[in-house]
């Protein structure tokens, strides 16, 4: 048996879910569906993630129209990983490229015979723009560009079987599990400075949220990870590797060094510069919103289905999931 802690116990952002929920996921559900960009294995697998519960959830105030965004902003992040989770450098690098050429041309016809991919990112940021605010318009297109090279860049670890360390796993997961551009979405209604955006205290908050975040995916992914044969990007498997610790001790391990971060969180809170009384109002708002995808993110994980089927609920609460056998690997 794994043991999955309860690393939010004490995290002062409850769950709370958005209103627009269920309208916005049946709206966004058959608008993805009329693409028809999955095989109907995929289109399953797709369901049971339950997107759009992730959404609802890091964006409990959000209005329908960035709840939207947010939940095609999903679709992309899933769809890119469809795509080139199993392709080697060079064809996701080719990916990464037509996608951030959508991002950046979003008016622009897509070229004949191109991957659906990058017209469902065309379409997306062609709606994002039409209520998002410029300043965030420009953080999510610097911050979503880092986490496709990203992408490319897990890719050729992946063909070249590279091992990072703890250290650089880190440095890499921070673009490739996609927290700093969904960030944006909770500053579309607001118009953040940039010396707020990229202000040393505020981009550190930023950090530890992405790896609070990151910390409780790669725990409970890791299980669903390993009996597929596909531990290598995962922390789990990076500390087990270099500190040389069985499952049990890298889980802990990643569950102390979270506890580390939610402290720095905090503290980093109490450091966060004034701007004004118009902007502070801004800012907190903007804190909050990074502060509560942590308990998102860890809620869906247990409510969808992407990781434990339908034993979620009964897993959150007694904190204990089987190890799954490693599925057979037909020869080529």
């Amino acid at each position: 048996m794994i043991y999955l802690p309860d690393t939010l116990a004490n995290w002062p952002w409850p769950r709370a879910i958005n209103l627009h929920f269920e309208d916005v996921k049946a709206e966004v559900g058959a608008s993805f569906r009329d693409f028809k960009a999955l095989s109907p294995e995929s289109q399953e697998a797709f369901d049971k993630c339950d997107f759009a519960r992730l959404v609802a959830l890091a964006y409990p105030n959000a209005p329908r129209e960035h709840i939207r965004i947010g939940c095609e902003l999903m679709n992309v992040f899933f769809l890119l990983e469809e795509y080139t989770d199993n392709e080697n450098g060079a064809v996701t690098k080719d990916m990464v490229d037509l996608v951030i050429d959508a991002i950046h041309n979003p008016h622009k016809i897509r070229p004949e015979g191109e991957s659906i991919l990058g017209e469902i990112a065309r379409q997306f940021w062609a709606r994002a723009i039409q209520t998002a605010s410029p300043s965030s318009q420009r953080h999510f297109l610097e911050t979503f560009t880092a986490y496709l090279r990203a992408v490319a860049v897990e890719a050729l670890d992946r063909e070249q079987s590279h091992t990072r360390s703890i250290d650089d796993y880190f440095k890499l997961r921070r673009l490739t599990v996609g927290a700093h551009p969904s960030f944006t979405i909770c500053e579309m209604g607001m118009d953040l400075p940039d010396e707020v955006f990229y202000n040393p205290v505020i981009m550190k908050l930023a950090e530890c949220s992405t790896d609070l975040i990151l910390i409780d995916n790669d725990i409970v992914s890791y299980n669903k990870e390993q009996a597929a044969g596909s531990v290598d990007h995962n922390l789990i498997s990076t500390v087990m590797l270099e500190l040389g610790l069985d499952i049990g001790g890298a889980i802990a391990w990643a569950a102390n060094y979270h506890a580390e971060l939610q402290r720095q969180f905090i503290d980093g809170l109490a450091k966060v510069p004034s701007w004004g009384p118009s902007v502070d109002v801004l800012v907190k708002e903007y804190l909050d919103g990074i502060a509560i995808w942590p308990r998102a993110s860890s809620c869906w994980s247990y409510e969808g289905q992407r990781y434990f089927g339908t034993r979620g609920l009964e897993i959150q609460r007694t904190r204990l999931v089987p190890l799954l056998p490693k599925a057979e690997h037909k020869a080529a």
